[in-house]
């Protein structure tokens, strides 16, 4: 049966051509909404967005939807929790724009520092005010501050370091040991990284506990005229904390990302007042390379073709983590009709339910072994009428 993949997003047209090498039928409409995705999903077995949201509208309007693929790192554009509901698939590709999105946040370091965008639109009214921007600090012997040490936040130690600033580092996972590894200083709280540093970029994921991470607090314990770089989320950062911050305390921000942006394409933007207050600001292009383009497009063939191939595509993020209580029972067998219909029937029989199975069959097709994932453990009375069973080899317990 063909696979239907519809792309609500612009991606690599690498992305389409491989899929159709797989067999799969693809429709590319990148210009869809979020509002216009449920009447455009259709048939789609496969959902693959980069900007778009997929909103529970969708999800419930795609009866044959069984994976959707961001095609990027994080997934708060989707709606989790429905899609879980109906037991579809959610995928990402991590760590394919990391060097794009580093090289934007040292991009945008850079352009605080050297005030080039100010410095770019004087040029253009034709002013030639040498004087006022030949006066910059340089970042040569600066220190700055990353918050958040995942693979971008790496990637931007590692530049960072390579222009000669000196790097100072928060991360909940970030040991001394690790830090002294990595050649950056550790930091024992967030504020401990910022106090004294003459920049702060923050790589953090949106999760309830950083969704307004960055906020009064954070900017008070920045020092006065330090710049901040914010290449993550716009739910990162309170923005009334951040405008206070510039206004009241000369912090020179930079974003690439905002709260509330566009669905994508050439949408208005009516945030020129925060825009205006920025010392550089970009529209979310922080993992928009070639290079990124083409190791996502990439990504997105590999999850769906494991799909195809497996049922169970790589990377999926919605997937119950297996808990302590979760008991393997694996039966070895005979390779005939009917030996696992009756292992299930016993099962049932019990009031036990398959979270997991997977059957393996050895060479020759003659036996083969079946691990099931188990909600509870049979008593030993059920497990001895599935040793019973025929051409049942040996059962046992993990």
């Amino acid at each position: 049966m063909q696979l239907n993949v519809l792309i609500a997003d612009k991606l690599s047209s690498k992305t389409v051509s491989d899929l159709e090498v797989m067999g799969a039928r693809v429709r590319v409409e990148p210009d869809l909404s979020a509002d216009d995705l449920p009447a455009a999903i259709g048939d789609a077995e496969v959902l693959v967005v980069r900007s778009t949201r997929v909103t529970e509208a969708t999800i419930e309007a795609a009866p044959n939807l069984a994976l959707v693929i961001r095609a990027g790192a994080g997934v708060n554009t989707i709606d989790m929790d429905a899609a879980s509901r109906r037991g579809i698939a959610v995928a990402n590709c991590p760590g394919k724009n990391t060097a794009a999105v580093a090289e934007l946040t040292i991009g945008l370091l850079i352009a605080a520092d050297r005030r080039i965008a100010a410095a770019t639109a004087d040029l253009l009214g034709g002013r030639w005010r040498k004087k006022e921007y030949q006066r910059a600090h340089g970042l040569r012997g600066r220190t700055l501050a990353v918050i958040g040490f995942g693979a971008i936040g790496q990637a931007v130690a590692a530049r960072a370091r390579g222009l000669g600033m000196h790097v100072r580092v928060w991360s909940r996972s970030l040991t001394h040991e690790r830090a002294e590894e990595m050649e950056v200083e550790y930091a024992a709280t967030p504020h401990d990284a910022v106090r004294g540093a003459d920049a702060v970029t923050v790589h953090l994921a949106v999760t309830p506990e950083t969704t307004g991470f960055v906020n009064a607090e954070f900017f008070g314990a920045m020092s006065p005229g330090a710049i901040f770089v914010n290449t993550s989320r716009g739910e990162i950062v309170e923005e009334a904390a951040l405008r206070n911050a510039i206004a009241e305390r000369g912090i020179r921000a930079c974003a690439d990302v905002y709260q509330d942006e566009p669905g994508g394409g050439d949408a208005l933007f009516e945030r020129t007042d925060l825009i205006a207050q920025l010392a550089a600001a970009t529209p979310h292009i922080g993992a928009s390379t070639d290079e990124a383009s083409e190791a996502i497009a990439c990504e997105v063939v590999r999850i769906a073709r494991s799909y195809v191939e497996t049922g169970k595509p790589t990377n999926a993020v919605n997937l119950r983590a297996r808990s302590e209580e979760d008991v393997s029972l694996v039966v070895r067998h005979y390779n005939h009709v009917g030996v696992l219909a009756g292992v299930l029937d016993e099962l049932r029989n019990s009031g036990i339910n398959v979270e997991e199975m997977e059957n393996t069959i050895f060479s020759g097709g003659t036996t083969a072994s079946c691990t099931l994932k188990l909600d509870t453990a049979p008593d030993e009375e059920s497990l001895q009428r599935i040793r019973t069973g025929e051409y049942v080899i040996q059962v046992a317990l993990k």
